[in-house]
């Protein structure tokens, strides 16, 4: 299922999708409510065998079919989701936690008779470390608090931590921002395809300073 060439990107064959409409970030996480027939056998495989599957935004459709409605359409570039911890409350049902890991771009895709995407991908690049510059500190100053406050709200499974090392890192500062931050959802997707992280920190911090929410450094 996995072919690696030397000095070419990891590429992945007949990868399972599940479309959403969210995106997802590397370094995120991710809480599943999974009963649709299509889905159900292919979350439990994957966490089985400790395989990842392809969470994708959604263009156009809704993530659970419709009569009448639009058709699905994918974005092109997505990310990897492996399945951490599965429960099944009750039959037909299962209840998720999945964490992003690399993304991918799409190179073919298609639509199986049971209704299940899958797909044809190559992995991007995982960002660069990048220390986060002194101009853009406050992003990382006033994450902190609030993935702490989130944490105790909503339990620490439900919220990344936030290590002195993490912090100190443009790409999971930008990324744990972007999930946050109240965009809409053609520019979250735009924010997590940018290659480079000091970039998204840099356009983070933008809009930190348009909302008021960044203390000064």
């Amino acid at each position: 299922m996995i072919a690696k060439p030397m000095h070419a990107p990891l590429s992945l064959t007949s990868l399972p999708l599940f479309p959403l409409e969210a995106v997802l970030y590397p370094g995120g996480l991710l809480a599943l409510r999974v009963f649709e027939v299509r889905y159900l056998n292919m979350v439990r495989k994957c966490f089985e065998a400790g395989a990842p599957f392809g969470v994708v935004c959604l263009q156009s459709g809704t993530e659970v079919r419709r009569a009448g409605a639009r058709p699905e359409q994918l974005c092109s570039v997505g990310t990897l989701a492996r399945v951490e911890s599965l429960q099944s409350p009750q039959a037909g049902l299962l209840l998720a936690r999945c964490v992003g890991g690399a993304r991918f771009r799409i190179q073919r895709h298609s639509l199986l008779a049971h209704g299940l995407w899958v797909a044809d991908v190559e992995q991007i690049p995982d960002d660069l470390p990048t220390p986060v510059p002194e101009h853009l500190a406050a992003t990382a100053l006033a994450l902190a608090p609030v993935l702490a406050t989130l944490r105790e709200r909503h339990g620490a499974d439900a919220v990344s931590t936030a290590t002195p090392e993490l912090l100190h890192d443009s790409g999971w500062v930008a990324n744990r921002w972007c999930e946050l931050l109240p965009m809409p959802l053609p520019l979250k997707q735009q924010m997590m395809e940018l290659d480079n992280p000091l970039v998204r920190l840099e356009l983070v911090g933008d809009m930190l300073d348009r909302t008021g929410i960044a203390p000064e450094a």
